[in-house]
């Protein structure tokens, strides 16, 4: 089961320029969106309810969307505006239209009961479009459960043996090895923080540095149910000082598709070489390759699952204790959720400063 009363990421604000219409599947529902001439933002489902084909198997007239097998109509509020063949469509007509929201520069949709949804419970990310950060962002969908990407995220010891080509460091100096701090917040945020003091660079931090040397690094991954992860993490040379780090956000923005395929929204936004292009570039391509390794892991996981069944891990470690909070955390959350159809998490901010100061 998911939590509804909460925002999830739908895709990036960009993707509904122009006239465009998406299509995607939100905890197992079909949903289209688009926005109207006048800047409306508008989320159906996918489906008419005559013959039950796809709208977005339709076309867009207008504000008004299409199907494309009897030329039904519908618009942004769900209405049914024109049945061909007769004067007036069926009051039983219309399609569910659920809360859509721009913010952050991402588009943020509310699958729950729309009478909560407020536009301040959407969880701030502003990092993806502030000025004083550049974003090298991306997709993946990737055949996993959720929570198993809320557990990648949250233990990043794996990417001593995941991520050898981008963002790890030899089996010597594992990650691993290093100090874990976990922490939770209220009733939905968990942060493992990690310093990693006088170290090789992993390739991508030389390449982002342009520096061969050692380094420090601090790095915390941080979750916010049901999926709002980011990875804020601080890189220096040996002797220099902490406030001048280059550092990183890095954004895991995940939506269920079904409960076995997750919506991977991702940005790494960073507050050095704002102008550099070609650097952005070269961060987006570490980054989807960092990701695709990921992919690979998560799938295999969930394949294993269906086929031998129970829950992971099935020996746990002292590395799952931030995944293993955050699973209680969850199902916590939604167990209160069904109890209470009207219960609504608040806010909580992701980063917290002290990590930062050191």
């Amino acid at each position: 089961m998911w939590l509804k009363n909460v925002w999830y990421v739908a895709g990036f604000e960009a993707e509904l320029e122009d006239s465009a219409v998406i299509a995607r599947r939100f905890l197992d529902t079909p949903v289209v969106m688009y926005r109207t001439s006048s800047g409306q933002l508008a989320a159906l489902d996918d489906l008419c309810p005559h013959r039950l084909m796809p709208l977005s198997a339709g076309k867009r007239v207008g504000d008004q969307l299409q199907c494309g097998y009897h030329g039904m109509r519908f618009g942004p509020d769900g209405v049914c505006t024109e049945a061909p063949g007769q004067a007036r469509p069926s009051d039983k007509a219309c399609i569910t239209s659920y809360p859509l929201q721009a913010r952050h520069g991402l588009l943020w949709i509310w699958m729950g009961k729309p009478n909560l949804a407020k536009p301040n419970l959407i969880p701030d990310v502003h990092w993806y479009q502030d000025p004083a950060w550049v974003p090298s962002d991306g997709y993946h969908l990737i055949q996993a459960d959720l929570r198993l990407l809320n557990d990648n995220l949250l233990d990043l010891s794996h990417e001593s043996y995941v991520h050898t080509r981008t963002i790890g460091n030899e089996e010597e100096e594992s990650i691993a090895n290093f100090p874990l701090e976990v922490t939770v917040e209220g009733d939905r945020l968990v942060r493992a923080h990690r310093e990693m003091p006088n170290i090789d660079p992993p390739p991508f931090f030389a390449m982002i540095l342009d520096h061969k040397g050692r380094i420090d690094r601090w790095q915390t991954a941080i979750n916010l149910a049901p999926g709002i992860n980011m990875t804020d993490v601080g890189v220096y040379p040996v002797g220099t000082a902490r406030k001048d780090a280059f550092v990183g956000h890095v954004l895991h923005l995940l939506t269920p598709e079904t409960d076995h395929s997750t919506h991977y929204f991702w940005s790494m936004t960073r507050n050095y070489r704002l102008d550099n292009a070609p650097l952005t570039q070269a961060i987006r391509d570490a980054v989807n390759l960092t990701f695709d390794e990921d992919r690979e892991v998560l799938e295999v996981q969930q394949a294993q699952i269906a086929r031998l069944g129970g829950a992971i891990p099935r020996v746990a470690l002292r590395l799952d204790e931030a995944p293993l909070r955050a699973r209680r955390l969850l199902a916590a959350l939604v167990e209160r959720e069904q109890a209470d159809p009207d219960y609504v998490m608040e806010p909580l901010p992701l980063i917290d400063d002290r990590y930062l100061q050191g």
